[in-house]
Order: structure tokens, then sequence, then C-alpha cells
């Protein structure tokens, strides 16, 4: 190979142009980087944002969800406090009927012992009615006496050493209804 030689003008040309070469070089690196910076800087905000929007999106689907189970559950309340009371009407009323027929028959009989009969039969059937339905009777004359389940409506003198302190007399009877109390035994206390 034979070496040709330079004109000094041609030099300077070809260091023009290689200095154009170099120049472009640079700026299609530097374009390429910043193309890279910016899809990168608008590839995380994308993910961010649609990130964002499907927390959003769980967040009111969740929200949404409570809010019928909420309202569902408050209507299935409401449907339950209104036929709560139902069976126990429906399980009262052979004692209503009976009750019904006991005042019938007074008018027509004349036979007291029968009615006192009947009304007892009454009396026990809604007894057993009410232990059924986890309702028992409180105060009786000799328990102790027991602010929980009494009501003392007055105290007199005790007509005997054993009854000082406990209930000598009940003047209205309490009820439990599963061992809570729904109304105070009125009684009358011995001192």
């Amino acid at each position: 190979m034979s070496e040709k030689k330079v004109k000094p003008e041609e030099q300077e040309e070809i260091k023009d142009i290689n200095a154009e070469e170099t120049q472009q070089e640079e700026n299609i690196t530097e374009e390429g980087q910043e193309e890279n910076t910016t899809e990168e800087t608008t590839e995380e905000p994308k993910s961010e944002s649609l990130l964002l929007e499907e927390q959003k999106d769980k967040y009111m689907r969740l929200s949404a969800e409570f809010d019928n189970y909420r309202r569902r559950t408050l209507k299935e309340k409401m449907e339950l406090t209104k036929s709560a009371g139902e069976k126990v009407i429906v399980d009262i009323l052979p004692v209503v009927d009976d009750v019904e027929r006991a005042i019938s028959a007074m008018v027509v009989t004349e036979d007291n012992k029968s009615i006192k009969e009947g009304v007892d039969l009454i009396h026990n059937k809604l007894k057993e009615f009410l232990k059924k339905n986890g309702v028992q009777e409180l105060g009786q004359t000799g328990d102790d006496f027991d602010t929980d389940n009494h009501e003392a409506l007055t105290k007199i003198p005790a007509p005997t050493k054993e009854l000082k302190g406990k209930v000598v007399d009940v003047i209205q009877k309490g009820y439990t209804l599963n061992d809570k109390v729904i109304r105070f035994a009125k009684v009358v206390i011995g001192e």
C-alpha cells in the first residue's frame, strides 16, 4: 500500500468531517440517553399511577361491599325484632283461650269449685309457658334480702329473729329471663 500525501487544506477538511461525525455520534448517544431517561421516568409514574388506581378501585369496591353488608344486617335485625315476639304470642294464645273459656263458664256456672279448678289449671299452664321460655320467679318469703333481685318498699319489725334482714312479705313477684332480672320483686323486709 502506498501512502498518499494529503495536502494541508485537505487535512483540515478531514478534521472538520471527523469532528462533525464525532459531534453527531455524541448527539445520537445523548438523545438515546435522554430517550431512555424519559422512558424510565414516564414508565415509573405510569406504573405508580396504575398502582394507585388499582388500590383506589379495590378500596371503593371494599367500601361498597361493606356498606351493602351493613345495610343487609340492619334489615335482618329489623325483621327479627318485628317477628321476634311472634313465637311467644303464638305460644301464649292457648292460655288466652283458656282464660276466655273460664270467664264465660263463670257467667253460666254457679259451681265455684269447678271454676277454681279451671283457673288453677290455667295458672299452671301459664307458669309452664313462662318456665319453658326461660322466665323464673323471684321473691319468696324467707329469702335473704338481695338488692340485685329485690326492691324494698318498707321495713317492719321482724316477727321472729330468723326473719331479721330477710323478706317478710312479697308485695309483687319479680322475674328473671335467662338469669337477667326483668322485674325486681317488691318486698317488705324485717328489721
